[in-house]
């Protein structure tokens, strides 16, 4: 039910679904309002490729656009998350490109989290075991974690005589476990192990190995049932107030909840809570 005036936009190319989305280089599928992304490749633990990346790019870059998807669930299959770039269909071609072909890889994977983190939608991670690389990356780009106690997450770059500062790492995981526990995993490329993780607060939480789907499906169904507009707004202001004084973050949080509270979305938990009923939210 509507409360307020108004019609829905018919912006061109405004909505464009992707509840028949075929993708290539990996699984998706659609759970209600939930897409599930799986890293495919279980034989090599789930490595990404020139191709995964430029299609995980596109496809979060098309999310903003995608108004049939609420949420998004991103794990790996066969008891891995990702093993980060396949050494033979990554490492080994990097060596033989010349600076300009190096940079256009390298921005083209930290566009990867760029589109994460543009998206509207929560990104849930699921990851169970290996959790490396450019793995550990889209672990981080993700809005939750959730992990395993045999969960492993490296961030392996030193290890092939590289800087730790690879797609915004130097920038994100600071701000989630601390300066000093982030230089330490990034200059050592030691593995993270999942209590530790959570204790850290790089997990949002563990859960048994054979529950780990199911946990993270619930999570993001009960967030895709959620108010979601008012979700994209709460992740918008997450990451824009990183670069803002305390005033400016407030005044930009009046602004927000004022626009949240111009939907239908909240005059349906209004009415829902006099009535003693439970609000049905439509993103509204």
């Amino acid at each position: 039910m509507k409360h307020l005036p108004g019609q829905p936009h018919e912006l061109p190319r405004h909505r464009l679904p992707l509840g028949d989305y075929a993708a290539q280089h990996f699984r998706f599928e659609m759970e209600g309002a939930v897409a599930r992304i799986s890293l495919n490749r279980p034989e090599r633990k789930n490595p990404l490729t020139f191709d995964s990346y430029a299609e995980l790019r596109d496809l979060f870059r098309g999310l903003t656009y995608a108004d049939d998807v609420k949420a998004v669930v991103l794990t790996g299959e066969g008891g891995n998350f990702c093993s980060g770039g396949d050494v033979h269909e990554i490492i080994g071609p990097l060596t033989r490109l010349d600076m300009p072909g190096l940079l256009a890889f390298t921005r083209m994977t930290g566009d990867v989290v760029k589109a994460m983190r543009a998206c509207p939608q929560p990104i849930v991670a699921a990851i169970d075991g290996v959790c490396a690389g450019a793995g550990a990356l889209l672990a981080l780009g993700s809005d939750m974690r959730l992990g395993t106690a045999r969960s492993k997450t490296a961030f392996l770059f030193t290890r092939v005589g590289l800087a730790g500062c690879d797609m915004g790492a130097c920038a994100l995981l600071p701000r989630m476990i601390g300066q000093g526990r982030a230089t330490e995993l990034l200059m050592t490329g030691r593995a993270l192990g999942g209590e530790e993780g959570e204790r850290w607060g790089f997990f949002n939480r563990l859960c048994a190995a054979e529950s780990l789907q199911a946990d993270a499906m619930a999570l993001a169904q009960e967030l895709a049932g959620g108010p979601t507009f008012a979700h994209g707004m709460t992740k918008k202001m997450l990451q824009q107030e990183w670069n803002m004084g305390v005033d400016e973050a407030i005044e930009a949080e009046a602004q927000a909840q004022a626009i949240c509270m111009a939907t239908n979305d909240f005059h349906r938990a209004y009415h829902a809570f006099v009535a003693k009923q439970k609000p049905v939210f439509e993103g509204d």
